[in-house]
């Protein structure tokens, strides 16, 4: 699950462009300005700058850890195709997402988007689950406990928004309407505890199932897990830019 990379990259991100107008700019951020030529290569240098921060947060900013992220809660719901299952993720936390590497970055000022690439060298997730439904004509319904590893993660995610007017103010605001996520799992372990009510034989012979097909699992569940990361990072980002005008978050 690649959740823990686009948040932790997309919020460092916001902050470069939030501080760029507070009254003390921490020493740690490159501030970025939309008329640059060099804005995109500027953006990516803010990024990487504030790795070192990743892992403990930024206090002073109201900037919480993303080592590990903490994500309450995630829906699946697939109801078509060989994959077809309602299941929940509670108390998810992800490890590994501060270790991304930013291959490129491109700002589109005039259109409102953010477009990036990333590479995950690895994720570990743990997280409570409930599931229920057919994964390649095979039943699997359970509640208990999951672990992951994912490896080699190959991420280009595209950021789209909009700009408005704010009715107190009369400013010009920008606010997150779509966020596309294209992710590629080189390998995936997954291991769900207590299947089949705790059958052991049968727990254990799904989780071989769903290791050695994760290519297709992936495949299917992949627009669901996209809506779930977009509705994240939408409910996040959109609280920040809603309360800073555009030429506070990028200055001309």
């Amino acid at each position: 699950m690649n959740t823990s990379a686009n948040i932790c990259a997309f919020l460092f991100l916001t902050i470069g462009f939030v501080a760029g107008k507070t009254c003390d700019i921490p020493s740690f951020l490159k501030i970025c300005h939309r008329n640059d030529p060099k804005l995109n290569e500027c953006v990516k240098q803010s990024i990487d700058l504030l790795r070192p921060y990743l892992k403990a947060g930024i206090p002073a900013l109201k900037i919480p850890s993303c080592e590990p992220l903490r994500v309450p809660r995630i829906e699946i719901s697939q109801s078509a195709g060989p994959v077809s299952i309602r299941s929940t993720y509670t108390d998810i936390e992800v490890q590994g997402g501060t270790s991304f590497i930013l291959k490129s970055v491109k700002v589109d000022v005039d259109d409102n988007r953010i477009r990036l690439k990333l590479y995950l060298p690895r994720l570990q997730m743990n997280a409570s689950y409930n599931i229920e439904g057919n994964i390649l004509m095979l039943p699997i319904n359970g509640n208990g406990l999951m672990r992951g590893n994912l490896s080699d993660i190959d991420v280009i995610s595209t950021v789209q928004g909009e700009r408005y007017q704010s009715r107190e103010t009369g400013e010009t605001h920008y606010r997150v309407t779509d966020l596309y996520v294209d992710f590629d799992v080189g390998q995936a372990n997954i291991h769900m505890d207590n299947l089949f009510n705790g059958d052991s034989t049968l727990t254990n012979a799904m989780n071989l199932f769903l290791n050695n097909n994760w290519d297709i699992v992936e495949a299917e569940i992949k627009p669901a897990l996209e809506n779930a990361v977009s509705d994240i990072f939408k409910m996040f980002s959109n609280k920040i830019y809603s309360k800073f005008p555009l030429d506070t978050l990028l200055p001309p």
